[in-house]
């Protein structure tokens, strides 16, 4: 079996793929991989550390400002799709792929539509509850559109789909809440755990001053917080306020979070983006939320993935226009103090995780190459 896999740009798309790989190449060690990412995107370090060959191709996306430098920049873009297509349908070719399987990116698009017209069976996979532009074109070109959650099949009308789940990581769906507060240290305070992404949040980080300033103050919440790349200011705010994070052994204020399954175990209450992998770890722990969806992504996709647990009542929200230190103390509080409300928005969070992703997504693999 000749597996090729297309996705690149942003974690939301590699991961994907590398998970669905991973899990094929379980199933199947004689399987033989392949992926094509964008020349100068992550994929081009997440791919062969994950232990996959990766081939590349140029590909850009259409600016919607009509400003001298947008303008160059859509010409540069309109040549890369001629060039891209050219460079994805040679490399397909080479490797004689049983299938293609695309998860979204700009990358995905000349690769998945170039397998499809050389006769290669693809699947496309959606993360998000509001689609992205390159998987709402590739549709109709393909076998199987596989979703991550039920509220994205109005926007696939006509379309082959199936829910299928996002891939979660295994220590996530094995990780122990009462094991990973002793490993954390932690006693019987409720415990936040904050985070704005791997590169940090601005806001995210301004408003959880307030909170980390009070905790610190009065010890009410243990809280563990991550700052991003580019939040390296935060511990000297917190000093600023009077806070002393050696002396405040509530307090965990780091740049990252290596130990995720740990963390998120742990917490009672997580406050962070709503990105689509994000919440698909959520929800298979079973964890309550306040959600600050990211304003600045492709078609509003994070409102969409948080709006689908809020309506589920799995998770509150703040846009980020009414973020505030104010208004996160107030709803983690309110959140936090009331047993009956935390436990019913953790309930509803499970009940919405798919947590055999990998296997449902295997079998559609199976079905589009006839092998059940």
């Amino acid at each position: 079996m000749k597996i090729l896999l297309a996705g690149g740009g942003t974690a939301g798309h590699i991961n994907p793929a590398l998970a669905i790989a991973g899990y094929i190449r379980e199933k199947n060690p004689d399987a033989t991989f392949l992926f094509i990412g964008n020349r100068n995107g992550m994929e081009q370090r997440l791919v062969p550390q994950a232990g996959f060959p990766i081939s590349s191709i140029t590909i850009s996306g259409f600016q919607r400002s009509m400003s001298p430098k947008s303008v160059v920049a859509n010409m540069r873009t309109v040549r890369r799709t001629v060039t891209s297509s050219v460079a994805a349908a040679k490399i397909i070719r080479d490797f004689q792929p049983d299938i293609c399987i695309g998860t979204g990116g700009y990358v995905s698009g000349p690769v998945v539509r170039e397998a499809a017209r050389l006769g290669v069976p693809c699947i496309i996979h959606e993360q998000n509850a509001y689609p992205g532009v390159t998987n709402k074109m590739l549709a109709k070109r393909v076998q199987k559109v596989m979703l991550a959650v039920e509220a994205a099949k109005p926007y696939f009308k006509d379309a082959p789909v199936v829910v299928t789940g996002n891939p979660v990581r295994g220590e996530i769906l094995t990780a122990d809440k009462a094991a990973s507060r002793r490993a954390l240290g932690l006693d019987q305070r409720p415990m936040i755990l904050s985070f704005g992404g791997s590169l940090g949040a601005q806001k995210i980080n301004e408003a959880m001053i307030e909170l980390l300033v009070r905790s610190g103050k009065d010890g009410r919440y243990q809280h563990i917080h991550a700052y991003g790349k580019y939040g390296g200011w935060v511990p000297d705010k917190l000093r600023e306020r009077g806070v002393d994070l050696e002396a405040c052994k509530n307090l965990d204020i780091r740049p990252y979070i290596d130990n995720m399954p740990i963390c998120m175990a742990a917490a009672d209450l997580v406050i962070c983006r709503a990105g689509a992998i994000t919440l698909s770890e959520i929800q298979a722990m079973g964890k309550p939320a306040i959600l600050i969806p990211s304003p600045n992504v492709a078609e509003n996709h994070q409102y969409h993935n948080a709006m689908a647990l809020v309506n589920a009542g799995a998770a509150d929200i703040i846009e980020e226009s009414d973020l505030s230190g104010e208004a996160v103390t107030e709803k983690a509080d309110a959140m936090l103090h009331d047993a009956a409300t935390l436990a019913r928005f953790g309930e509803n969070s499970k009940k919405m995780a798919i947590t055999n992703a990998n296997e449902r997504i295997y079998s559609v693999v199976k079905q589009v190459l006839h092998l059940v």
